[in-house]
């Protein structure tokens, strides 16, 4: 995965993240830290799973 594809998936894991899991923890620019960063390694994880995968069978 490229770095813009990983940016966008960091981004919206970011946003499920903390409508997941609430606004608790540490704030920052209006967003909480913990749930954020638990969203978007999650989504991150799973994207580029899932892109290694397709490469591996074409």
């Amino acid at each position: 995965m490229g770095w813009i594809s990983n940016i966008l998936a960091g981004l919206a894991g970011s946003a499920l993240g903390q409508a997941l899991f609430g606004a608790w923890g540490p704030s920052l620019g209006g967003m909480a830290l913990i749930p954020s960063l638990l969203g978007a390694v999650i989504v991150v994880a799973i994207v580029a799973f899932i892109v290694h995968k397709v490469q591996q069978k074409a």
